[in-house]
């Protein structure tokens, strides 16, 4: 048999390799001919295998990558392959995926995440808002690159879901403006609301009001009934404010009791206060909490733009002075800002800065008013009247001072020094003269005069019995038992207890039952021309027979004349102080006033001490 041609033997062709990244293409043979050596077919096999790994690797970081991946054809944008994260991220099956194009899941844009004048680079991350199967959107950051999949252009996708850090970020904004108990702005956003509002009022002949409303005695709610029921009533307050006001208006709460209320669209003031007198009526009905009927009033100052201010602060800063002016005249109402309200401000603040180193560097100093028997002529005693010498204004009177001291916390201070300068100077008087010290009620709330008043009496060296400390009665308005039981303890220390300015209160006869006082002191008001005036008289007598009756010593204050003087001692009253006597001096005085003392008791005898 003829024999079959000679053929050549071809080796067997590698498997097609495909994967992302790269083109398909034929594996290298590996036939082996004469040009070809053993190092070149060990090269063409490590890149088989080099091929294959990739592939491997790209599968495993796509397919168990935890971030949601979707591979989409540059072409038609179709879905061409997703991975697990992505499949459980939107809740599309891979069927379903497979029918759908990238622009199906895209909410809102029209072009493609890859989209970019740079094709072929990859891109940096872009939000987008996409649609998962159940409706729901979702934020995402996508980052994209192109690459080959199976023999196409493509593209794949990484889908960072940013719909949780983007709902922080707005809780966080939204905290960062608004008031948290009562969800209105607070006073960083009202500002933001003010200079739109201010804006646009330039632009035409409106003008706008700022109104500040702070409730009035809303910590005695907090003290009465608990902070639970004073948070709800501030949220009823908020609630209340904004069903009174217009879409245009703004509204914030500015602190633990203040709200501001912006009004656009005002022509006149009238527009303003007919707004106040509505916000007034609604906040002063009352309120239904926890089964409580909850009446709180509230004040409200009023500034308007631009005659008051054409700047956000200014007028907030306007109408808080306007507010403080409708507190002190008379709660419950408005008033409007004045341009002295500001001058007086300015002088306030700087009276506290000048107090606060008056008492840092010790400047105050306690002047004494004798206290004058009627019957004897002899001086029983004096009144420490605190004096602040100022070095370039003079002597500042204390009714210019005094306030500003309780309304910065400054008296308790003030007070204490006062109280420790009048023990040391008394201490050098003979013993049969005493000292009385006025106390303000906010010393009553520090926690600390019984042992404050022990521990001056201590080191003056003063016994208790020689000091004699006076109270208003508005101090016994709170009805605090710590008030009652610190009263006890210091008279228990041997200190006696004066009523000051007895008969101006609201209930005197009620708080001489709730304390056994030791002197009470007829207010000036009922001995100013006590001798010309029946009424006064039958005031004074009225007293002075009540203090007999309860054992108790009465003295009158503001004397000023020897007629004066006679009807008081006819009508049986124990001391007289006042300008007749002698005008409160200087400690240097006293002894000296103590030795040439005159004798009152005749009213022939009536002089001044000299």
């Amino acid at each position: 048999m003829p024999k079959k041609p000679r053929t050549s033997r071809k080796p067997k062709q590698a498997a097609i390799t495909r994967f992302p990244g790269r083109p398909a293409k034929p594996a290298p043979k590996l036939s082996i001919n004469r040009r070809q050596t053993t190092e070149e077919v060990t090269s063409k096999r490590a890149d088989i295998a080099e091929l294959k790994q990739r592939e491997a690797s790209f599968r495993l970081l796509f397919d168990t990558n935890p971030v949601p991946m979707i591979v989409c054809a540059l072409g038609d944008e179709r879905i061409l392959a997703v991975n697990d994260a992505a499949v459980e991220h939107y809740g599309y099956s891979r069927g379903e995926f497979e029918k759908l194009t990238i622009r199906n899941l895209q909410a809102f844009d029209i072009e493609p995440p890859w989209a970019t004048e740079h094709a072929g680079e990859e891109h940096a991350a872009r939000a987008w808002k996409h649609v998962r199967a159940d409706g729901a959107l979702i934020d995402l950051a996508i980052y994209s690159r192109q690459l080959v999949y199976s023999d196409r252009p493509a593209v794949l996708l990484a889908l960072m879901d940013t719909t949780e850090r983007k709902r922080a970020e707005a809780r966080l904004t939204f905290m960062a403006q608004h008031d948290a108990l009562t969800g209105l702005p607070n006073r960083n956003l009202l500002r933001q609301q003010m200079d739109d509002i201010l804006l646009r009022s330039r632009r035409s002949a409106e003008k706008a009001a700022v109104l500040v409303l702070g409730l009035d005695h809303f910590k005695a709610v907090n003290d009465t009934l608990g902070h639970g029921v004073g948070d709800k009533l501030l949220r009823g307050v908020g609630k209340r404010l904004q069903s009174m006001l217009r879409e245009d208006d703004a509204l914030a709460r500015l602190n633990s009791d203040e709200f501001a209320i912006v009004q656009s669209g005002v022509t006149r003031p009238e527009d303003a206060a007919f707004l106040a007198r509505r916000l007034l009526d609604a906040i002063g009905d009352p309120h239904l909490i926890d089964g409580h009927s909850v009446v709180v009033g509230a004040s409200i100052g009023i500034a308007i733009s631009p005659g008051d201010g054409d700047e956000s602060e200014k007028l907030l800063k306007h109408a808080d002075l306007a507010l403080s002016r409708a507190k002190n005249d008379s709660r419950g109402t408005f008033s409007f800002f004045e341009a002295g309200m500001d001058a007086r401000a300015q002088t306030r603040r700087k009276i506290e800065t000048e107090l606060r180193e008056a008492v840092r560097g010790d400047a105050l100093r306690p002047y004494y008013q004798p206290l004058v028997d009627l019957s004897s002529g002899r001086i029983t005693g004096f009144e420490a009247l605190v004096r602040w010498p100022h070095p370039e204004r003079g002597m500042i009177s204390p009714a210019e001072f005094i306030p500003v001291a309780e309304e910065t916390g400054l008296i308790n201070a003030v007070g204490g020094l006062m109280l420790r300068r009048a023990c040391t100077d008394a201490a050098q008087w003979p013993d049969d003269v005493r000292v009385a010290v006025n106390l303000s009620p906010l010393q009553f709330r520090v926690g600390n005069l019984l042992s404050l008043v022990m521990e001056t009496l201590k080191q003056s060296g003063l016994p208790a019995k020689r000091l004699e400390l006076e109270i208003t009665e508005t101090l016994l308005l709170e009805k605090s038992s710590e008030v009652l039981a610190t009263l006890h303890a210091l008279r228990a220390l041997g200190v006696r207890i004066s009523m000051d300015d007895f008969g101006t209160g609201y209930s005197s006869l009620s708080y001489l039952r709730s304390f056994p006082f030791d002197k009470i002191k007829i207010d000036q008001s009922f001995v100013r021309d006590l001798a010309a005036n029946p009424d006064a008289q039958a005031i004074v007598r009225s007293i002075i027979s009540l203090g007999k009756g309860l054992g108790v010593t009465i003295t009158a204050e503001g004397v000023e004349t020897e007629a004066e003087v006679d009807c008081l001692r006819n009508e049986g009253c124990h001391e007289g102080q006042g300008f007749l006597f002698s005008r409160a001096r200087p400690n240097a005085e006293i002894m000296g006033l103590l030795k040439t003392q005159g004798n009152w008791s005749t009213p022939s005898g009536a002089a001044l001490v000299a």
